[in-house]
Parts: C-alpha cells; structure tokens; sequence
C-alpha cells in the first residue's frame, strides 16, 4: 500500500483536460469537471482544458500540440473509450505512445469492478508516455473520472507518494530523446 512521505515538499504539475464528445460543451462537460477540479484541489495545474469532437485526427492534433507543450507535463482524456462507432480515443492516442502502461489499465479496471462489475469489460481505458508527457484516457462519466483520479492518479502524481510516484521519473522520460522538457521533482 502507498503512502504519502510528509517529509518530501509537493511538486504541482501542469496537467491538461481534454473531453472527447461529440455532444458536450464547457457547460454541462460534468467529466473534463470533475477531473479540473479534483486536480487543482490536489494543486496542480490546469494547463488547458479543451472539448473536441469524436475524430482521430482532430484527437491527434489536440494531444500532439500538448505533447510537444513544454507547460503540460500530463494529459488526461475523458471518453471515446467505448465500443461504439464514435468511440475513436484508443485509436487516435495510442499511435502517438512511446510506451504504453499497461497497469492503468488494469487498474483502473480493478476499481471499476469493484463498482460496477463486468459492465468494467465495455471501457478501454488506456495510458502511455509520449514525448516525456503521461497520457491518461479515462471513459466518459463523471464516475470514471473520480475513480481514475481519486483511486490511481492522485497518488501516481503526487511526489511525496511511496514507494513511488510518476513524478519522481520524469527527469528520466526523455533521456533517449535529450531534449530538457521533463523537468520533474529536484526536491
């Protein structure tokens, strides 16, 4: 089980919030809300939050442009992780992964059984690293959002988290690229 090392300071990250819907606005988009207001409550950042339609390459190009954003340290989506024709934010991210996290998924699926059971099979929730960025792709209800936030994503980004965290590797993301972008903890 983790812990928080209260001896360790907190490190905010800039994280940015992108809704994949073909029906929401800023207004009533209760998920890309969720996931601002339960990361700034932690302290970080909100680097940008923006809704784009259920489109690969309008996807792309959003998560391309903050990947190569050296204010966004993190992206996390919401929705388009379904099965259905519009359903498109596996297809349109992964692609850009240099390495995938295969344990967000799991568990991310863990928590979701524990709520809602085998209805956790109908989500493809998916994370990976691109460009010393972490990508996170979260489904589309409010729920998800918590429970990925709350139940993973508090804790792998939070600094002072033990035996590890996110933070403390990001120095490290881009050591194969030698670009400066991962700044990370140097507390």
């Amino acid at each position: 089980m983790s812990t928080i090392d209260q001896t360790k300071q907190f490190v905010p990250l800039n994280i940015a919030v992108l809704t994949i819907s073909d029906t929401r606005s800023l207004g009533d988009d209760k998920s890309g809300s969720t996931l601002a207001e339960r990361l700034t409550a932690a302290g970080h950042h909100l680097a940008a939050r923006e809704i784009v339609a259920d489109d690969v390459d309008a996807i792309r190009g959003i998560v391309k442009r903050w990947i190569a954003d050296a204010g966004v340290d993190v992206i996390i989506t919401t929705g388009g992780t379904g099965f259905t024709g519009r359903d498109v934010t596996p297809e349109a991210i992964e692609p850009l992964f240099e390495k995938r996290m295969d344990g967000f998924s799991i568990a991310f699926h863990m928590l979701s059984h524990a709520k809602i059971g085998a209805s956790t099979v109908q989500s493809r929730a998916t994370a990976g690293v691109a460009g010393a960025t972490f990508i996170f792709c979260l489904p589309g209800s409010p729920g998800a959002c918590r429970d990925g936030w709350d139940g993973i994503l508090a804790a792998q980004l939070d600094y002072r988290t033990r035996p590890c965290n996110f933070v403390e590797i990001m120095p490290r993301l881009d050591e194969h690229l030698r670009r400066p972008k991962a700044k990370g903890a140097s507390v």
